[in-house]
């Protein structure tokens, strides 16, 4: 039974927890990110809607690379890896949210000795040997006064989150990486059938150098110019298949399974360019983007520990409460006599610490403003990011149609080319000239096609988007 002493010690404590409604130290405030109104680059400013919004799976519209994104978000180690971080973080949140609650424990005893306690303490008793008894349960409650501990579990928390932002940082990297694997497999698949194309085309034309050579109307130059030509682009090949299966084995790492052939559809490059869509409002970057939340997270979290330091100058106060048996035979646990209780309320406080408080403060303080910085410098390098994208794509763009103008053209000229050859009208030096050029501008017009689809990967990946979805 509760005594009127006890009831009015309990009914302080509540007093003082009613006190504490505030936490003490700087409340969280978003830092001026200093974003413009409109991307750089952008040739639809205003438009709310954004590139990013879109599904990975609506963006990219190759069944096999969706395939391989697939596998790559079950697989990927970084992923994995990622994910268990974010299980420890979430223990960690857990374990500064127990410190609300009281802490409830036991402890039992048994003892005997002479001229000791039952601690083992030496204690002289007349020399007498004796046995002790005890069994009691301890509880100790911190009354968060200050607000300290809701500081320590704010910034728990805050690091909590920075750390599902990190995954889902890791989510858009792992889809961009997959993205640009498989359209540099893509690429390395096409400029292979070029350089067999250019072999044969080489090959035609020495055969047909040939026949004029035995027949007397050419010369020993035009075989030789053309074994020539045709050895060198037969060289190629089987750099390009190195390469190939160098690219395969990077994917498949990239998707958490042993080296092997990589499927891939046999969609053109250029059927893969996703449309035109506006990049949106760098204001909605700044809430849609992972690594800048993961940024404001540890900001905000390096705000709450300048509280949690503040909190340390002052005392803290404590509420400790025991109830058990005390007894020199088992027996007389049955006893009233034997009941041991005791409530009791303190608090502690610093004094003197040679300076290390103030120095803790000042610690926690630069390090906020650290962050502080990092969360300006992540929104900066954003915008950065998302401009370049943009003026890449546009330009890659304009830069493929005038290739792939070139290249028509050259496959033009070396058609004619031969016609005047085989009737006689041109020599043999026309023939190989237009074939050295129409090839090599065949490989830019791969390189370019590339080039754009890796932009508009680095363009989604700017805009943060791919793990929406993923999210809802």
């Amino acid at each position: 039974m509760i005594t009127r002493g006890q009831f009015k010690l309990w009914r302080a404590a509540v007093a003082l927890l009613l006190l504490g409604g505030c936490a003490i130290g700087p409340n969280y405030h978003r830092p001026e990110a200093g974003a413009p109104a409109a991307f750089r680059g952008d040739n639809r400013p205003g438009a709310t809607n954004s590139f990013a919004e879109l599904p990975w799976w609506q963006v990219f519209q190759d069944d096999q690379l969706q395939g391989i994104i697939r596998t790559a978000l079950t697989n990927n180690y970084d992923l994995r890896i990622a994910t268990t971080r974010v299980e420890q973080a979430r223990a960690l949140e857990a374990e500064a949210s127990s410190q609300f609650f009281p802490l409830i424990g036991y402890a039992a005893t048994a003892a005997r000795g002479k001229n000791a306690s039952f601690t083992g303490t030496p204690s002289y008793n007349n020399g007498m040997t004796g046995n002790t008894f005890t069994a009691a349960a301890g509880a100790s409650w911190e009354i968060d006064l200050w607000g300290r501990i809701r500081r320590l579990d704010e910034s728990a928390r805050a690091q909590y989150f920075a750390t599902r932002e990190a995954r889902h940082d890791v989510t858009i990297s792992v889809i961009s990486q997959a993205a640009e694997a498989y359209f540099q497999l893509r690429a390395l698949d096409d400029e292979l059938e070029i350089a067999r194309r250019a072999t044969n085309s080489y090959g035609d034309s020495l055969k047909l150098f040939g026949e004029r050579l035995q027949g007397g109307v050419a010369s020993r130059l035009e075989t030789a110019s053309a074994e020539a030509l045709e050895a060198a682009a037969a060289a190629t090949i089987p750099e390009l298949e190195r390469q190939i299966v160098v690219q395969e084995n990077l994917l498949d790492v990239l998707l958490g399974q042993n080296p092997g052939a990589v499927e891939r559809s046999g969609m053109p490059l250029e059927a893969l360019v996703p449309p035109d869509v506006p990049a949106g409002l760098p204001s909605s970057l700044l809430e849609r983007r992972p690594d800048i939340r993961e940024a404001e997270q540890l900001l905000r979290s390096a705000n709450a520990q300048v509280g949690v330091a503040e909190a340390s100058f002052l005392p803290q106060f404590n509420l400790t409460a025991l109830f058990g048996q005390v007894s020199p035979a088992l027996s007389g646990f049955t006893f009233g006599g034997a009941n041991a209780w005791n409530l009791a309320a303190n608090a502690t406080g610093p004094i003197f610490q040679g300076g290390q408080l103030a120095a803790q403060y000042r610690q926690v303080k630069a390090a906020r403003e650290q962050a502080r910085l990092q969360y300006q410098a992540a929104v900066l390098n954003a915008m950065e990011e998302v401009s370049d994208a943009l003026v890449s794509r546009q330009r890659l763009a304009e830069e493929t149609a005038q290739q792939a103008r070139a290249v028509a053209a050259y496959e033009e000229a070396t058609k004619v080319a031969m016609q005047r050859y085989q009737q006689g009208q041109a020599n043999y030096y026309e023939v190989l000239q237009e074939q050295q050029l129409l090839f090599p501008a065949e490989n830019a017009l791969v390189q370019t096609k590339l080039d754009r689809l890796l932009a508009v990967v680095q363009l989604y990946r700017a805009l943060g988007g791919g793990w929406t979805p993923e999210a809802q």
